[in-house]
């Protein structure tokens, strides 16, 4: 098969199933209705002693059992972030109607899981073990507890999943870009079905990382309060994490089964700052290019855009780049758009923040509602756009944009649409 149907028009994409693990729960129904109430996922983190960090809260997931997914022979050899990303693929896979073995030995079928930090906490483990106690104390399994391509790898074993299976480290680019490049190889033809997004798990040596950059809110007598995008008393991002992997399915496979779409996959952009390190351009030059990449990539005008998921991290130098860049890209239009933040209630969740956040925009189009942005109460000037303060709205979406950008300044623009109606599902 090719990226083109004999008709010579490209191949459509839809999203037929999404896999949840957050703070706010691990199904589809639960986490989006905290969304839309405009519910907070912080509050102060449990797992590991905080005691001497500046900053002790995050978007923890506290009520998580991953023998409820995995064999324990199995999750006991992996990292916390593998059994996050196992478990909400296998979550994606039965909510696509995918799980009964319908996909087992098929080379059309493939994974692309990816995450920013990987497996963080065995490093800092296992280092320990050889510099406290030798050699002979490091795992044998380690090296394969803390690779990043290992949820992947996990998923197409488990499955017996033989297509084009891989892993992305883009930094907090990670899940978009998983699912961006899920979405060209069914667009030419090198699978039917993806499983794909990212996962990430909150690490003490990871948020002692994040602390010495002095990029985390450090307001935490009230957890619920502390992420502020686009508010002038905003002081950085809340760490958290989380796994979101969703299945794309090509139109003529979902159609051929009867399935039930979420929303299209429409577009895909990318593009560098190729300016700094850690720091974004200051005009969201990188940023505002793959915007306008992934519209195009879309066949659509900015008129034709009703939400855009912010990536909206309430750091001093993002959000006004941000802003920056969706004035750039939109022009006039960018005034009109409801534009909201996620990460006010989730957190920032790192590699897994844009798989999240495609999910989120999916369901945002499919069900004609907007999740807002909380604690934006006293709005930045130089962050003038409609923001979606306060409460989530109701009106149909034509389209939404999710918006993605990472250290090293890679920015990922995702295009999502309305499913057609022999593929919609009910809402």
């Amino acid at each position: 098969m090719t990226a083109t149907s004999e008709t010579g028009k490209r191949r459509r994409v839809f999203v037929t199933g999404i896999g949840l693990v957050t703070a706010f729960g691990q199904s589809v129904p639960e986490v989006w209705a905290s969304l839309l109430a405009g519910r907070s996922g912080i509050s102060e983190i449990e797992r590991f002693p905080t005691a001497g960090f500046p900053v002790r809260i995050g978007g923890e997931v506290k009520a998580f059992d991953p023998d409820a997914f995995i064999a324990k022979k199995d999750s006991r050899l992996m990292d916390r972030f593998i059994q996050f990303g196992v478990a909400a693929s296998w979550s994606a896979l039965e909510d696509a109607g995918l799980n009964g073995g319908q996909l087992r030995g098929s080379d059309r079928a493939g994974v692309i899981v990816g995450s920013g930090v990987g497996g963080m906490n065995t490093v800092e483990e296992q280092a320990l073990q050889l510099h406290q106690n030798g050699l002979r104390n490091v795992s044998p399994f380690y090296i394969p507890m803390m690779l990043i391509n290992m949820v992947a790898a996990h998923v197409s074993i488990a499955g017996e999943l033989r297509g084009p299976t891989s892993a992305v480290a883009t930094a907090c680019a990670a899940g978009a870009n998983a699912i961006g490049d899920s979405l060209r190889l069914i667009q030419r033809g090198d699978a039917d079905v993806m499983v794909c997004g990212a996962s990430e798990a909150l690490y003490p040596l990871s948020l002692a990382g994040f602390c010495r950059s002095r990029a985390l809110a450090t307001e935490f007598s009230a957890p619920a309060r502390a992420s502020r995008p686009f508010d002038a008393r905003r002081g950085g991002f809340v760490l958290a994490e989380g796994a979101t992997v969703i299945v794309l399915e090509a139109e003529d496979h979902a159609l051929a089964r009867g399935a039930r779409a979420y929303a299209e996959l429409c577009g895909y952009g990318q593009a560098s700052d190729a300016f700094n390190i850690t720091m974004p351009h200051p005009e969201g030059t990188g940023a505002a290019l793959s915007m306008t990449k992934a519209l195009a990539d879309a066949g659509i005008g900015v008129d034709a855009v009703d939400y855009i998921n912010a990536h909206g991290t309430a750091t001093r130098l993002g959000d006004p780049s941000e802003t920056r860049a969706i004035k750039t890209a939109f022009g006039s239009a960018a005034a009109q758009i409801p534009i909201s933040s996620i990460k006010s209630m989730t957190g920032h969740l790192l590699g897994a923040s844009g798989a999240l956040e495609a999910a989120v925009s999916a369901l945002a189009v499919w069900s004609g509602q907007i999740p807002p942005t909380i604690n934006l109460e006293e709005p930045d000037p130089e962050c003038d756009l409609d923001y979606v303060p306060g409460c989530a709205r109701k009106r149909p979406l034509r389209h939404a944009l999710s918006n993605t950008f990472a250290f090293g300044g890679h920015n990922v623009g995702l295009v999502f649409g309305q499913a057609q109606p022999a593929l919609r599902r009910a809402t």
